[in-house]
């Protein structure tokens, strides 16, 4: 096994955190993987790692090796494809994450033509309402909407989501159509909570007047964890959701939803581009990085009306 392979799979050990998901996720056997390991260390003359029965940890040698060793195969790549023609030139598979409904209304949409610019890329495209670990999970980059729990990643603005009041006909019919927050109090709310059995936000909105933020306690029948059933139970009638407007738009337009309280919206929901730390990304993910911001950005309320 040649060193730059060896280096490949030292970096996807480290990042694991164990050389049988290392091994897992590369294909090979758990010995195949721990022989390569050793054999690096005894090139560089030093080790790299500290093991034990229940954790694989980077030694202080280890982590500035495994450092220059992102930035060396990163490197590689480029010079692999520096005189191919550009578009063929990128190579590779990028894997990505997003809300089901980004993915089905924004972006898989638009993704012929970035994959007809880039006939040797190959994109794995994940659609989940939790978040994934980008380390341990492989990924590339992630679009996230909301607030950014680890600063551990970089964090690209994208600019945020102007969020609606929305019910369906049907719901609206039974229940009235609220004009004011004080008819609130005869209404229900779907309720949205990323682990069941976790208490639900309740109704947002912002004071038109002051700018701030308050919340009301509603009731509600039906609470569920993800972004697809949220919608599904809007529109079966359940009563009225708070969603970022790329998802209902087409359905208020097309009459299968109704807006509420337009002067009481949740404050928007901000968008954000998260990649790993490090100090040279890949040609292939800041091409797919690059097209995938301008996709979203022009939907988006800007970055300078955010605070």
């Amino acid at each position: 096994m040649n060193q730059l392979e060896a280096m490949r799979i030292f970096v996807r050990v480290a990042e694991l955190g164990s050389f049988t998901q290392a091994a897992e996720r590369i294909g090979l056997p758990k010995a195949s993987v721990s022989a390569s390991v050793q054999q690096l260390e005894q090139a560089v003359g030093a080790r790299l790692l500290h093991r034990t029965t229940r954790k694989v940890q980077l030694t202080q040698d280890g982590r500035a090796y495994y450092e220059r060793c992102l930035d060396l195969l990163a490197e590689f790549g480029d010079l692999q494809s520096m005189f191919e023609r550009e578009g063929a030139g990128l190579t590779g598979r990028i894997r990505c994450d997003m809300s089901a409904g980004m993915a089905r209304n924004m972006v898989i949409p638009r993704l012929p033509e970035f994959l007809n610019s880039h006939p040797n890329l190959d994109i794995e495209l994940s659609s989940t309402d939790r978040r994934v670990d980008l380390i341990r999970e492989g990924f590339d980059c992630v679009v996230r909407v909301g607030q950014i729990v680890d600063d551990t990643l970089i964090a690209r603005p994208l600019g945020a989501f102007p969020i609606l009041n929305c019910a369906s006909p049907a719901y609206v019919r039974a229940h009235g159509h609220p004009e004011s927050l004080a008819d609130l109090v005869h209404h229900q709310l779907i309720h949205y909570v990323p682990v069941l059995g976790s208490k639900s936000e309740g109704f947002e909105y912002v004071d038109p007047d002051r700018g701030t933020v308050h919340v009301i306690d509603l009731p509600g029948r039906i609470t569920v964890n993800n972004s697809e059933a949220y919608l599904a139970a809007c529109l079966a009638g359940f009563g009225i959701i708070q969603a970022p407007d790329t998802g209902v738009r087409d359905l208020i337009a097309s009459g299968q939803l109704v807006e509420l309280l337009p002067t009481y919206r949740a404050a928007p929901m901000e968008v954000n581009l998260l990649y790993v730390q490090r100090r040279h990304v890949s040609k292939r993910v800041l091409a797919f990085m690059n097209w995938l911001a301008s996709v979203l950005t022009p939907a988006l309320l800007p970055v300078s009306q955010l605070n």
